[in-house]
C-alpha cells in the first residue's frame, strides 16, 4: 500500500537521514536522536530517556535539547511537522521510517584512524594566548549548534571577536573529538580561486599536476572526522560557500564552522550572530553591577596583564564602562583602549575617545553601522600612536600573514632598524601586532582589520607604491637563494625557511603587475619563486604566474632573454605534468633550448633536453626520446658532477626499457644506482622536478622483474614506497605507486598486495589531486577486481576507467592495462573486440617502436585465438607463442620467455603432446633461481608436474 512505503531512512553506514531519497543534512548529535526516534516507530520518546541515549553518562541541559530537536526540524523543511513535541514529556517522529545500516558500515567501524597530514598532530589550531573573556554562554551555544547542524557560520562584525570565538569552540570541541580539526586561514588570499588551495594545504592535500577543486577535496575527505574552520570568509565568500556546500553534501562526517561579516548563505547552514560584550544601559548603574558585565570584565583583565599595579576603584569602574559602552561592547576596540589606558591613564583614554566619537559621529553614534565604529576606533588609537610606531604600522600593513622583523625592517625603508625593532615591540604590547614567539626566528602578524586599516593610512599618506615595492624587492631577494639551496637541503627544512612565505609572494606579485606596479619586478620574483611552487607541486599556480610574467617581457630586449628562458622552463613543467595542456609542452621546451643555446646556458641546456625528452615519451615517441637522451648523456659525458652523469644514464635506461632492450635499460640504470649516493642528502626535486632516487629505484624493480628476479624487484618495490611516503612528494609518489609497486605486484600475482598499492594511490590522488594518475589507478583497481573473481565488476571499471582517460590512454603507463582488458574481453566471451583490442595494442607498439609490451600482446593474442573452434586457432595461437618466446629472448625479457613458453606448453599438452611441453618450458623453468612463489613460476611448475 502506498502509505506504508518509507518516507525516509537513516543509514548507519553512511551516518545519512535520507527523506523520500533526498538525503538531509544534519550534525552528528541530531542524526542519533533522529536514529532513536526512528527505532521507536511513532511511539514516544521520553526527554529524559532521549538525552541518555545521546548523551549517555553526560549531564545535559534541556535547552542543549531542544537546539538539537530544533536542528532536525529545520531538518524536516515541509514535513516538519512529522516531529510531534508532547509538552513537558518528550518527542516522536511519525511516518514510515526504515533503519539501513549499508555497506559502508563495516568498513567505517574497521577503518583506521584517518590519515593526518602531519603524523601525531590532529589540528593546526593556534596556540591560545588569553583568557576568552565573557564569551562563557555563547561558547556553550555554539558547542551545541555544531553538534546539532553540518555547517554554522559565526557572524558579526569587525572586531566583534568572530575568530577569537570560533577558535576557543574548537579547542574544546577538540578534547573529546574523534577526528582532526583544521583551520583555513582565507584572509590572506586576495583571489577567490585560491581557496580551494588554501583548504588544500591545511588539511595536508596537495596539489600535484591538474587544479585543485572543492570536488577534489571533498573526495579527499570522504568519510573521515573533521572539524573544519573556514577563518573570515567575507572577501571570498562564495567560493568558502561553494567549498562549504560540497564538504557538507559529499563528507557525511565532516562539519564545518565559517566566520564572516555575513552568511554563507548554503543549504543546512546555522548563522550564529556574534553579541556584543555587555554594556551598561546608563552611566550611572552600581559599581558592582558593572563588575559583572563581560565589557568590563575584558577591559580590566587587559589592563591589568599591561600594568599588574592595577586596581579597579568604583570610579575607575565607571569610567571603564563609559568607555566600553561608547565602544559598543566590540571587543577588539575595548582592547585598544585598555591598552591605552595602561600608559596613558583611564581619564585622557576616555577623553580622547569622546572627542574622536563627537567628531564622527556628529552627536549621532548610534546611526552609523557597527564597521564604521571599529574604524573610528582605529582611527583613534592610531592616533594615539607616535609617529614612528605610526609609521611603522602603516608599512607593516603590506605584508599578508606573518613576517620577520628583517622583513618589516626592510619594508620600513628610511626607519632605523632599532626604530622599527622597538616599534613593533611596542604594537604588539598595544594588541595591534600579533607575535609568534614559539619558533627559533619570532614572527609578526596585523590581525586583519587592523591590517586593512593600516593599509588604507598607508595610501592616505602616498606611501603604498614605495611599500609595496620594497615588500616585492624583499621576497625577490628572500627568494634568490632558494633553487641553489633546494639542492643542499632536505625538503621539510627547505618548506620550513621558505612554505610561510607564500601568501606574501601572491600579495607581491599581484601588485607587480598592476597599473603603478612594478612589472619587471614582477617577472624577476616570478623567476625566482618557481622553486616554491615546484616544491609544494602548485603546477596550476606557477602556470598561471609564468603565463603572466611571460605576456610582460618585451621579446625584443635581449636583457629579458635569460628570464623568458627561466620562464619558459618552468611553464613547460607545469604543462607536462598539469592537466590538460601536456601537448603545448614541446614548443615551449624548444624555445627554452634555443634561447639556452644562444645564451650559451649548459644548466638551462641540460633541463630544456630533459624536458624534451620526457615529452616525447609521453607522446609514444621512443626514438626520438632515446636520440634527446643521447644528446643529453653526450652534454654531460665530460662532468664532474655524479648527478648530472647519472640523470643521463637514466634517461638512457628508460628509453632502452620502453624500447624494449631490457639488458641495455639495466647497465644503465645499475650505473645509475651506483651514483645515487650524490644524491643520498639532496633530492634535486627543484631543479628536476621531482625526486630521482625514488624514480631510479621503480624503474630498476620494472627492469628486474622483466628480467626474470621476481623476489629483488618486490624487495625494490616495498623500499621504495616506504622510502617515497617519507619523501612526501605527491608526484614523485604517485610514480612510485603507478609505475613501479602496482605493476610490479600484479604482474608477480600478488593480487592482496597490488590491490593494497592500488588502494593507496587512488587515496593519494583524492588527497592530491592529480588527474591522469587517479584515472590510470581506477583501472588498475578494476583488473585487480577482475582478477581476484568479480570479472563482471572489474571490467566495467577498467572500461570506463580508459573511456574517461581519452588520449591519455595512450601514454606508455596505459599499456598494461590495455593489454589486460583484452585478455579480460576474452575470458568474458567478447572474443572478437578482444581480439580488436589487441591488434590496436599490437599496431600502436609497432607505429612507436614500444617494444617492452609486445612479447606479452603476442601471448595474450594467441590465447585469445585459442578460443577459437578447430585447429586452426590452435595453428595460428602457436605461431604467436613462438614468435613471443623469440621476441622474448630477444629482449632480455625472461618474464615474458616464461609466460610465452608456458602458453605454448599448455597448447602442446592440449593436443597430447607432453614430450614437447615439457621440452619447450623446461629449460626456459630451469633458468630461473628466484621468485618460486609467484604465480608464473607456480603456473609453470604445475605444468611440468602434468607433462
Amino acid at each position: 500500500m502506498q502509505d506504508q512505503q518509507p518516507i525516509g531512512e537513516v543509514d548507519l553506514g553512511r551516518r545519512e537521514l535520507r527523506l523520500r531519497g533526498a538525503p538531509v543534512v544534519i550534525g552528528s548529535r541530531a542524526f542519533e536522536i533522529a536514529e532513536v526516534l526512528v527505532r521507536a516507530a511513532g511511539d514516544l520518546v521520553g526527554k529524559d530517556a532521549l538525552m541518555g541515549r545521546v548523551w549517555p553518562g553526560a549531564f545535559v541541559e534541556e535547552n542543549t535539547l531542544q537546539v538539537h530537536i530544533s536542528a532536525l526540524r529545520k531538518a524536516l523543511g515541509q514535513d516538519r511537522a512529522m516531529l510531534q513535541t508532547v509538552s513537558g514529556r518528550g518527542y516522536r517522529l511519525l511516518g514510515t521510517w526504515r533503519v539501513t545500516t549499508g555497506e559502508d558500515a563495516a568498513r567505517r567501524t574497521s577503518t583506521a584512524v584517518p590519515e593526518a597530514p602531519v603524523p601525531g598532530v590532529r589540528d593546526n589550531l593556534p596556540v591560545a594566548t588569553a583568557d576568552l573573556i565573557g564569551r562563557t554562554e555563547a561558547m556553550r551555544h555554539l558547542q551545541n549548534l555544531l553538534s546539532a547542524y553540518r555547517g554554522v557560520t559565526v557572524v558579526g562584525p569587525g572586531g566583534i571577536g568572530k575568530t577569537a570565538l570560533a577558535l576557543e569552540v574548537a579547542r574544546r570541541v577538540l578534547a573529546g573529538f574523534e577526528g582532526d580539526c583544521r583551520i583555513v586561514e582565507l584572509a590572506p588570499l586576495a583571489d577567490p580561486n585560491l581557496v580551494p588551495s588554501a583548504a588544500a594545504g591545511a588539511l595536508g592535500i596537495r596539489a600535484a599536476g591538474g587544479e585543485i577543486t572543492v570536488d577534489a577535496i571533498a573526495r579527499a575527505l570522504g568519510s573521515k572526522t573533521v572539524l573544519l574552520l573556514l577563518d573570515n570568509c567575507e572577501h571570498v565568500v562564495d567560493a568558502a560557500a561553494s567549498l562549504a556546500e560540497a564538504l557538507i553534501n559529499h563528507c557525511p562526517n565532516t562539519t564545518v564552522l565559517a566566520t564572516s561579516r555575513e552568511a554563507l548563505r548554503i543549504d543546512g547552514e546555522y548563522v550564529y550572530r556574534v553579541p556584543p560584550l555587555d554594556v551598561p544601559m546608563t552611566d550611572d548603574e552600581p559599581p558592582d553591577d558593572l563588575r559583572g558585565l563581560s565589557s568590563v570584565q575584558l577591559f580590566v583583565a587587559r589592563i591589568t596583564a599591561l600594568a599588574s599595579d592595577f586596581a579597579a576603584t568604583p570610579e575607575d569602574l565607571r569610567t571603564i564602562a563609559a568607555i566600553c559602552r561608547h565602544l559598543d561592547g566590540i571587543p577588539l576596540a575595548i582592547e585598544f583602549a585598555a591598552a591605552r589606558a595602561a600608559t596613558l591613564g583611564l581619564s585622557q583614554v576616555a577623553a580622547l575617545l569622546g572627542d574622536r566619537f563627537r567628531l564622527l559621529t556628529g552627536g549621532r553614534r548610534t546611526a552609523l553601522p557597527r564597521h564604521r565604529t571599529l574604524r573610528a576606533t582605529l582611527d583613534w588609537s592610531y592616533n594615539l600612536l607616535p609617529e614612528d610606531e605610526a609609521a611603522v604600522l602603516r608599512r607593516s600593513a603590506v605584508f599578508v600573514g606573518d613576517f620577520s622583523l628583517d622583513a618589516a625592517t626592510a619594508v620600513a625603508g628610511d626607519l632605523p632598524a632599532s626604530g622599527v625593532v622597538e616599534g613593533i615591540a611596542n604594537l604588539v604590547a598595544k594588541s595591534l601586532v600579533a607575535a609568534d614567539l614559539r619558533a627559533e626566528t619570532a614572527h609578526y602578524r596585523l590581525l586583519e582589520t587592523t591590517r586593512l586599516f593600516a593599509l588604507e593610512k598607508l595610501r592616505d599618506n602616498d606611501e603604498h607604491r614605495q611599500a609595496a615595492l620594497r615588500h616585492a624587492l624583499y621576497y625577490r631577494d628572500l627568494f634568490a637563494p632558494a633553487e641553489a639551496e633546494s639542492e643542499t637541503r632536505r625538503q621539510s627544512d627547505w618548506l620550513a625557511i621558505y612554505g610561510r612565505h607564500i601568501d606574501n609572494v601572491r600579495a607581491a606579485l599581484d601588485w607587480a603587475f598592476l597599473p603603478d606596479g612594478d612589472p619587471q619586478l614582477g617577472v624577476a620574483l616570478t623567476v625566482a619563486a618557481v622553486p616554491l611552487w615546484v616544491q609544494l607541486s602548485l603546477l596550476g599556480e606557477c602556470r598561471d604566474r609564468v603565463e603572466r610574467a611571460l605576456a610582460t617581457i618585451e621579446l625584443d630586449a635581449a636583457a629579458s632573454e635569460r628570464a623568458r628562458m627561466q620562464l619558459s622552463a618552468a611553464l613547460a613543467w607545469s604543462m607536462t605534468y598539469g592537466a590538460g595542456r601536456a601537448s603545448e609542452a614541446a614548443p615551449i621546451l624548444a624555445t627554452t633550448l634555443e634561447i639556452a643555446e644562444k645564451l650559451d646556458d649548459r644548466g638551462y641546456k641540460l633541463r630544456a633536453l630533459w624536458g624534451l625528452c620526457i615529452d616525447q615519451f609521453n607522446n609514444g615517441q621512443f626514438r626520438t626520446a632515446l636520440d634527446f637522451a643521447r644528446r643529453f648523456a653526450g652534454l654531460v659525458s665530460n662532468s664532474s658532477d655524479a648527478v648530472e652523469l647519472m640523470l643521463g644514464d637514466r634517461l638512457l635506461a628508460i628509453a632502452l626499457h620502453y624500447l624494449g632492450d631490457q639488458n641495455g635499460a639495466r647497465h644503465y640504470i645499475d650505473r645509475v644506482l651506483a651514483q645515487l649516493e650524490a644524491l643520498a642528502h639532496h633530492p634535486q626535486i627543484v631543479r628536476l622536478r621531482f625526486d630521482h632516487r625514488e624514480s631510479a629505484h621503480y624503474f630498476q624493480a620494472r627492469i628486474l622483474w622483466l628480467q626474470g628476479y621476481a623476489d629483488q624487484a618486490l624487495r625494490v618495490v616495498k623500499r621504495n614506497v616506504e622510502e617515497g611516503q617519507a619523501i612526501g612528494h605527491a608526484l614523485t609518489f604517485c610514480s612510485v605507486l603507478g609505475q613501479g609497486a602496482c605493476p610490479v605486484a600484479f604482474l608477480c600475482g600478488d593480487l592482496d598486495a597490488a590491490a593494497g598499492y592500488g588502494a593507496m594511490l587512488l587515496d593519494h590522488t583524492e588527497r592530491h589531486p592529480i588527474r591522469l594518475w587517479r584515472l590510470w589507478a581506477c583501472c588498475f583497481n578494476g583488473i585487480v577486481i577482475a582478477r581476484r573473481g568479480d570479472l563482471a565488476s572489474g571490467l566495467a571499471a577498467l572500461r570506463g576507467g580508459l573511456e574517461d582517460a581519452g588520449e591519455a590512454r595512450f601514454l606508455p603507463r596505459f599499456l598494461l592495462l590495455v593489454g589486460e582488458l583484452a585478455a579480460l574481453l576474452g575470458e568474458a566471451g567478447e572474443v572478437a573486440q578482444a581480439l580488436a583490442t589487441v591488434d590496436e595494442a599490437l599496431s600502436r607498439c609497432q607505429t612507436r617502436d614500444e617494444g617492452w609490451y609486445v612479447a606479452e600482446l603476442l601471448r595474450i593474442k594467441g590465447e585469445l585465438l585459442l578460443t577459437e573452434r578447430g585447429r586452426g586457432g590452435a595453428a595460428k595461437a602457436d605461431e604467436l607463442f613462438l614468435s613471443a618466446l623469440a621476441r622474448a629472448r630477444e629482449q632480455g625479457a625472461r618474464a615474458w620467455e616464461l609466460r610465452a613458453a608456458t602458453s605454448l606448453a599448455r597448447s602442446a599438452l592440449r593436443q597430447g603432446r607432453p614430450e614437447q611441453a615439457k621440452h619447450i618450458l623446461a629449460p626456459v623453468f630451469a633458468w630461473f633461481t628466484e621468485g618460486f612463489e609467484t604465480a608464473d613460476l607456480r603456473s609453470a611448475r604445475a605444468l611440468l608436474a602434468a607433462s
